[in-house]
């Protein structure tokens, strides 16, 4: 069940396509969490998922994984990826040795 659904703006040219973030609710898996994502990249839609220990860890976990797609992703490094506002950062954490990565609100409530 999806608890989140977030969107960003890839531009490529005169083309502005969304790149849409899907986030699953934690779920039991075995004797850990599980929490579900997917970012639906211009190339196409990358899932994956985040382990914890309770659902607050892979929840917080997926997040942290989210940013760091986007943060490393080749459409943040090329300029063309942007929240609501360009340069206003992605709304999602980094852990700690990628926090140099932020850009714009996020800097102020990640950094």
């Amino acid at each position: 069940m999806v608890v989140m659904i977030h969107e960003l703006i890839h531009r490529h040219g005169d083309a502005v396509l969304p790149v849409v973030i899907r986030l699953d609710v934690p779920i039991p898996a075995d004797r850990s969490w599980s929490c579900a994502y997917e970012i639906g990249w211009p190339e196409g839609p990358r899932r994956s998922v985040a382990h914890g220990g309770d659902a607050l860890q892979a929840l917080t976990l997926a997040l942290q994984k989210i940013g760091t797609e986007l943060y490393t992703s080749v459409h943040h490094r090329s300029g063309a990826l942007s929240g609501s506002s360009p340069g206003g950062g992605y709304g999602f954490p980094v852990p700690p040795n990628l926090r140099d990565l932020l850009a714009g609100d996020d800097v102020a409530a990640f950094g």
